[in-house]
């Protein structure tokens, strides 16, 4: 048996190994393709690979450099290197594997800032899977432009790493948008989410709330009207209909504020301003750690 062929049965064991969750076992196969045949691309890109999805962001640099090196059209080594320089804040890096994919960078020296829009991101790929709208700051950067359920890790502003590969598609407006998997979150915003319980269905004191929370610094959302509650098939595909569309999947809005004064704040404001609406409770949701 040649060596490559050695290589691409360790390859092969460490692709199967991976996807039944033997990280440990993954990586000893990809380190002895390596070995086997240290020219070939494949293995490095597996393994570069693994770590990016394990978070160990240099040893995904090094090993996605290396792919890109043996084989230089590989568009995926330079994309997943592109991500590995992001979380790592090597910005002359990322800029290099932008580049490589065809994408013209901003000019500067710091992070790339593209302003490409919004595009929905799921938050929570291993768990609970909350897809919410965000600002996209470049190919594997993200703003949060939603306030996560209470539930969430996650809050209102922060800056989330995304993954490049579609997971999923949103139609708005006829549009259909790709929905990219958060690796995690880079930067907080430094905002917290209070739950509020409203007695009012006016929608003029509804949308009150969200442009007075807006004006002083915050965000208001009405999670009833906003969410909906997919299937698994619908949140990983194309969303299709189910007999029990149309309930509200969260009786309760969100509010995005620096903390209880700052929310209090905002409260009050909007109560003084709309004599229509009324509180039953608001609370702040617990706090999480993220990534």
């Amino acid at each position: 048996m040649s060596d490559l062929d050695s290589a691409e049965q360790l390859n092969e064991q460490g692709r199967k190994l991976s996807d039944e969750g033997d990280v440990a076992g993954a990586e000893a196969a990809y380190l002895a393709a390596i070995a086997a045949a240290p020219d070939w691309s494949a293995p490095h890109y597996n393994l570069a690979l693994l770590y990016k999805y394990e978070g160990r962001w240099q040893e995904s640099l090094a090993y996605n450099q290396r792919s890109a090196q043996l084989d230089p059209d590989d568009e995926a080594s330079w994309w997943n290197l592109g991500i590995a320089a992001t979380a790592l804040g090597d910005w002359a890096e990322a800029r290099r594997a932008w580049a490589k994919c065809d994408i013209e960078c901003p000019p500067g020296d710091g992070a790339p800032e593209f302003d490409w829009g919004s595009t929905p991101v799921r938050l929570e790929p291993d768990g609970q899977g909350e897809v919410v709208w965000a600002r996209r700051l470049d190919p594997a950067r993200a703003r949060i432009e939603n306030v996560p359920l209470p539930t969430s890790p996650f809050r209102w502003g922060d800056v989330v790493l995304t993954d490049g590969a579609e997971e999923g598609q949103r139609i708005v407006e006829g549009r259909v948008y790709s929905v990219f998997n958060v690796l995690q979150r880079l930067a907080p915003s430094g905002f917290r989410t209070f739950v509020i319980e409203i007695a009012t269905s006016q929608q003029e004191a509804l949308d009150a709330l969200e442009t007075c929370a807006s004006r002083l610094g915050g965000a208001a959302e009405g999670w009833g009207t906003s969410t909906r509650i997919l299937c698994a098939e619908c949140s990983r595909g194309l969303p299709h209909e189910h007999d029990d569309d149309g309930a509200p999947a969260h009786p309760h809005w969100g509010l995005a504020a620096r903390d209880h004064d700052h929310a209090e704040m905002i409260v009050n404001q909007w109560l003084a301003d709309t004599r229509s609406a009324d509180l039953t409770v608001w609370y702040e949701a617990p706090e999480n750690s993220s990534g």
